[in-house]
């Protein structure tokens, strides 16, 4: 049979590795400057989790989850995203104990699942990057997050973004705009998209978020969010605001902004690209307040604040955008060995150069010296040991620095002396 992955996912290939560790060691990087610790979820879940935590109406839910009984006719899911798990293995674990030094910062990473129509940047097995805040409902949470991910973008060369914010109040105020926007939408019921016929019952803020473009037309006069903010809402939203000029990160306010997810509150953002070569104001990173979701899942009261984004439409725009990325470490040594009678030596000799903390590799082929050479100038190798029926007999090597094309001979006793890495640095000095 011809085997082929299955459609929405792709083979990340050893050539194309660099990449993606580069963004998560620059990742790491600068999560560990603001205090973040990894934490790692299962890749399936509990139905009800997603269904409860993300929201019944949502299209996660509702049109792309991969759901299945198991064996125990238990209704599991392929994780659709990261903080509901992560809002579980919170509650779960009590890290929300007095003495666990709050707020906690925990980020996660890996594989997520959604049934969609796969395109560029869009597949059907993705990976995200995310960040979870709990404990705090100060707004300079919401806005050290938000400049973490700048400082994160910026970090991995991404210079032209854009943020755009919009405050979604508390469950209060989503409950009296909620019947603003129905009474608002009800006169156009018949023009709405079928998604925004639906949704406009169960959850009409999801009609603003709306890609129709008649459906768009028709949210541009609706009402605001924000004419229906409590005090206290309108207070964090304008402190945000504050806090953000005082960091010197412009913003646009977005009132039809209201992310695809039911868990949020207050605080919500999106960062665009703003670049030509991409596609002008494309999403990379979203993210928001979640208030009431740690209590939702059956937890302390505990406020919540994150962001994720996707790794493969991250290394998409760097790769529009021309970013150069790291190449893998260079190979130290390639050992060159003439004639089968050389097998044995060579394996030692790599496995010594190894325990000496070096990157070496060897030919297995018995390929003729030239063939050999090419490889090893093909490996970007620094040194090449070589070993023929001669050396052998010799008890020595020959050493070439593949730079400077100096060459000279060495024992083999000093090759497997535990200092030759010194040796080594010395060799390839220039």
């Amino acid at each position: 049979m011809n085997y082929q992955k299955p459609k929405g996912t792709a083979d990340i290939l050893p050539s194309e590795i660099a990449g993606w560790d580069y963004i998560e060691t620059v990742a790491k990087k600068e999560l560990a400057k603001y205090g973040f610790k990894e934490i790692r979820t299962p890749l399936f879940e509990s139905f009800d989790l997603f269904s409860r935590g993300v929201g019944e109406s949502s299209d996660i839910v509702s049109k792309e989850m991969y759901d299945f009984r198991d064996k125990g006719n238990r209704h599991l899911a392929l994780r659709p995203e990261g903080t509901a798990s992560v809002v579980r293995a919170y509650v779960e674990n009590k890290l929300y104990a007095p003495e666990i030094i709050k707020p906690v910062k925990l980020f996660y990473k890996g594989p997520m699942f959604r049934y969609e129509r796969p395109q560029s940047g869009r597949m059907r097995q993705f990976h995200q990057l995310g960040v979870e805040v709990f404990g705090s409902k100060n707004p300079a949470t919401d806005v050290e997050t938000i400049a973490l991910a700048f400082k994160l973008f910026n970090s991995l060369g991404l210079k032209e973004l854009k943020l755009l914010v919009n405050s979604l109040g508390d469950s209060q105020a989503r409950v009296v705009y909620r019947q603003a926007l129905i009474e608002y939408l009800e006169p156009f019921k018949e023009e709405l998209s079928k998604d925004s016929q639906i949704r406009l019952y169960k959850n009409p803020l999801r009609v603003l978020d709306s890609k129709d473009k008649i459906d768009k037309e028709i949210v541009k006069n609706a009402p605001s969010i924000l004419n229906y903010l409590s005090e206290d809402s309108k207070r964090h939203f304008s402190e945000v605001q504050k806090m953000l000029e005082a960091l010197n990160i412009p913003y646009e306010i977005d009132t039809t902004m209201v992310r695809g997810l039911d868990y949020y509150s207050d605080t919500i953002f999106e960062i665009l690209t703003t670049s030509k070569n991409f596609g002008s104001n494309t999403t990379i990173c979203a993210g928001g307040r979640y208030d009431g979701l740690v209590e939702e899942m059956g937890g302390p009261e505990t406020p919540g604040f994150g962001f994720a984004f996707g790794l493969e439409r991250l290394l998409l725009i760097m790769k529009k955008e021309e970013i150069t990325i790291p190449s893998e470490k260079v190979l130290d040594v390639y050992v060159v060995g003439i004639g089968e009678e050389t097998n044995l030596e060579t394996l030692k000799i790599v496995e010594a150069l190894r325990a000496n903390d070096l990157n070496a590799e060897r030919d297995f082929l018995f390929r003729k010296p030239k063939a050999q050479f090419k490889t090893a100038d093909k490996s970007n190798a620094r040194l090449v040991i070589t070993i023929g029926s001669s050396e052998l007999a010799e008890k020595k090597a020959r050493i070439k620095n593949m730079k400077t094309g100096g060459e000279q001979s060495i024992s083999l006793d000093e090759i497997y002396s535990p200092s030759f890495k010194n040796i080594f640095n010395l060799l390839t000095s220039d």
